[in-house]
């Protein structure tokens, strides 16, 4: 008996002691996590997440600026539930001080006097972006991401509806309670990150940059090739047919260029590419653009998918972006980006670099390649082809 509860205790002082001290219904962890500072969350400075001192049990109050505009980028961190949401939940190590990582700011932090803090992020984020696209989107529910494509780096990202995540840390139980039974009860669903998670879209038109992609790739089309064009294109083992969203046949004689083909819009040319692909085809050239990644940024990221085993009706379906495709508004975005960066995909990231008690650098991020998902030429193309659709095609509105 005596060696078994030795064993035991053991085994909960050192090797279950981490897991056992990070879960969220420690109360213990929890109060003791308000002993220290919270970090930062900034944008070029400026702070959008901090702690301030307080006089209650709690010594320190989280307050957001700018609330709503960065409520799925900050989240919340709640006494009640815990950090949830965004960058609050993905880097609670760091913010709250814990992580492994910062042993060495703690020790000279000790060693200088300064007092215990976690470890302030300064984001990726560019407000203007981040305000222009939320204004844009407005009362729409759905998502927006901008990125740099030469970096990875993401300059806005919105998704609507958002939340006010102040009352979930008010310290006041009965309020947080309230705050958060109303925002799970919201059938609008406001704590969805749409932009990285939740059901994900159906990608529609936009996906025929990967099928337009796949075929420039394969050789055996480029932007000026002729391909069936049809008002109506015949699907093999089904009555029923692929029409296209406008009346009539893209081009004369039923044929149209690959390049008129993406200006209009074309669903029976890239629904007979679709077919001549292969699925295969065009589930190895998503794959090149990041769809099935399992992406951290550093909040987890849905991976974006394209079915496997389709029939030649549902290839024709998925090469326009139909059928069982999946996206987040965030691969969309790394899918134009790689024709902007010469068919290169960067891996995306939100948080530029940590920061220790002091505000001296602890890391930064590297930008840093994905893949490659086609050839600089190829890129070229699809880039005077993604220009005719804004200059002259569905896009011209834009």
């Amino acid at each position: 008996l005596f060696c078994s509860l030795l064993i035991s205790s053991t085994s909960i002082m050192f090797f279950q002691a981490k897991a056992l001290g990070d879960r969220s219904d420690n109360r213990r962890s929890v109060l003791a996590s308000y002993d220290r500072e919270r970090g930062q969350i900034l944008l070029g400075g400026r702070a959008i997440a901090s702690s301030s001192p307080t006089q209650d049990d709690l010594q320190w109050q989280r307050t957001y600026s700018d609330p709503r505009l960065y409520s799925h980028v900050t989240g919340w961190n709640s006494f009640t539930y815990g950090p949830g949401g965004g960058v609050e939940y993905a880097a609670d190590g760091l913010l709250s001080g814990r992580d492994d990582k910062l042993f060495y700011d703690r020790l000279t932090g000790t060693i200088a006097g300064r007092e215990p803090k976690g470890a302030s992020l300064e984001l990726t984020i560019n407000p203007k972006v981040q305000k222009a696209a939320s204004q844009a989107l407005g009362d729409q529910r759905g998502a927006v991401v901008a990125m740099d494509p030469r970096t990875g780096e993401i300059l806005a990202m919105v998704s609507h509806p958002d939340f006010d995540p102040t009352p979930l840390v008010s310290h006041n139980t009965s309020t947080e309670k309230k705050a958060w039974e109303e925002l799970n009860s919201d059938p609008s669903r406001p704590l969805v990150n749409r932009a990285i998670s939740g059901n994900l879209y159906p990608p529609g038109s936009v996906f025929k940059i990967v099928t337009a992609a796949a075929a420039i790739e394969d050789g055996q089309w480029s932007k000026d090739s002729e391909i069936p064009g049809p008002a109506e294109l015949d699907l093999p083992q089904t009555t029923t047919n692929l029409p296209n969203s406008h009346a009539g046949a893209c081009g004369p004689n039923d044929m149209v260029t690959l390049a008129v083909a993406m200006q209009d819009s074309c669903n029976t040319a890239f629904g007979w590419l679709g077919m001549e692909l292969g699925g295969d085809a065009m589930r190895e050239q998503a794959d090149k653009f990041g769809f099935g990644e399992d992406l951290d940024i550093p909040m987890s990221v849905t991976p974006s998918t394209v079915p496997a085993e389709l029939s030649p009706p549902q290839e024709a379906q998925v090469g326009i972006g139909q059928y069982d495709v999946r996206v987040t508004p965030l691969q969309v975005a790394m899918v134009t980006s790689a024709v902007a960066n010469d068919g290169v995909v960067m891996r995306p990231y939100l948080v530029q670099s940590v920061l220790g008690s002091d505000l001296s650098t602890i890391s930064e991020t590297k930008p840093q390649q994905l893949s490659e998902a086609m050839q600089p030429e190829t890129a070229d193309q699809l880039t005077g082809m993604m220009q005719l659709v804004v200059d002259q095609g569905t896009g011209k509105q834009a």
